[in-house]
């Protein structure tokens, strides 16, 4: 009952995640999820770690996965952070790092988790809005007028818009604002987009969050990490403790050192959801759909006759479901995941006779 919940939960207005429905013979293209199985290697650790140990605490360091994403990353252990999928370690961040009285700044049309979190911790913050053609202004993001930001995040690429900025770019903005953690929330990063995990040792202020939720396959297991230097690192790992010291369970740690250890089958199924993307688009255009230039594992497209909405409620009732968002400047746009070539066939084929 509401009358014995906190002033805090009142005042809170959750996250939506996309649907999960269970509809038989379903064309799932709403949640960012890999088309592809995970790992063989990793599902034969998961197994394997499946055994009377399940009645011991998992590493509360996560050493084993810590050094292989260090190793992974070129970086040292102690500049890793890992928890129970990048949403936890994004919380931790708002927190640890990003809770400034001068502001958290962030895109207008950006990942929707970011005021929820400022309305959990009550952080201040500012909407810096995207350009015309939905890229993020970089010299936006910089001091003017002697205003500065208290903190910065940012994803990269973007969600739901798919653009993503150079290194050159991001490396302007943290360089930029050298009074703010800049946090790059890079979750959708390995679908064609550069990492700023190499400008790591140079910037003391940055701080770059990756999932093992999409390109990893591994979305069931709730895997994330954050990479910055070993302060920023110990602000995450203080936090942490005073909330849960064992954010990862054994089987997760299991699977996760094995997927990061599996690097040729992490790239050839990038490559795939990249080639399998192109051509989704071409078909898109093809069918005179807008589409923005895409470096994540979905796009985002509008067509210019047909609402938005419109064209999801009548893919739905063919069973395909994509994510459409109601918000200003983006209501006509659909996103969609980039499934397997024969989902996107049947997303394609449909939209013909829709559009027809």
């Amino acid at each position: 009952m509401s009358q014995y919940w906190s002033a805090v939960v009142h005042g809170l207005t959750p996250y939506v995640p996309g649907e999960q429905p269970k509809l038989e013979q379903l064309v799932k293209l709403n949640t960012n999820e890999h088309p592809w199985p995970p790992s063989p290697k990793a599902l034969a650790a998961i197994a394997a770690a499946t055994d009377e140990r399940l009645r011991l605490y998992p590493d509360p360091n996560a050493d084993a996965l810590r050094t292989a994403l260090a190793h992974h990353h070129g970086l040292k252990p102690q500049q890793v952070f890992v928890g129970n999928g990048s949403d936890e370690v994004l919380a931790h961040a708002f927190m640890a790092l990003l809770n400034h009285p001068a502001g958290l700044w962030f895109p207008d049309i950006s990942y929707s988790f970011y005021p929820v979190y400022c309305g959990l911790y009550g952080i201040p913050f500012r909407k810096v809005a995207l350009a015309a053609d939905f890229s993020l202004p970089v010299q936006d993001f910089l001091p003017q007028g002697g205003q500065a930001a208290g903190a910065i995040i940012f994803p990269n690429p973007n969600a739901p818009t798919g653009r993503a900025l150079s290194r050159a770019q991001v490396r302007e903005i943290v360089a930029g604002n050298p009074q703010a953690v800049v946090l790059v929330d890079e979750a959708y990063v390995d679908f064609g987009a550069e990492s700023a995990d190499t400008l790591i040792d140079e910037f003391p202020n940055l701080l770059v969050s990756q999932t093992f939720s999409k390109s990893r396959s591994l979305a069931g297991l709730r895997v994330g990490y954050a990479l910055g230097q070993a302060p920023l690192i110990e602000a995450l790992e203080r936090v942490k403790n005073s909330f849960n010291s064992y954010p990862l369970d054994r089987l997760a740690l299991a699977g996760a050192v094995a997927s990061v250890e599996d690097d040729a089958y992490f790239r050839s199924q990038c490559q795939r959801v990249i080639d399998t993307r192109e051509a989704l688009v071409a078909d898109l255009h093809a069918l005179g759909f807008e589409v923005l230039p895409s470096a994540a594992n979905f796009v985002f497209a509008q067509h210019p006759r047909h609402a938005g909405a419109d064209l999801a409620a009548r893919l739905r009732e063919r069973a395909i479901i994509v994510r459409h968002f109601k918000l200003p400047r983006i209501d006509n746009f659909l996103r969609i995941t980039v499934g397997t070539p024969e989902q996107c066939q049947a997303l394609t084929e449909a939209l013909r006779t829709i559009l027809s």
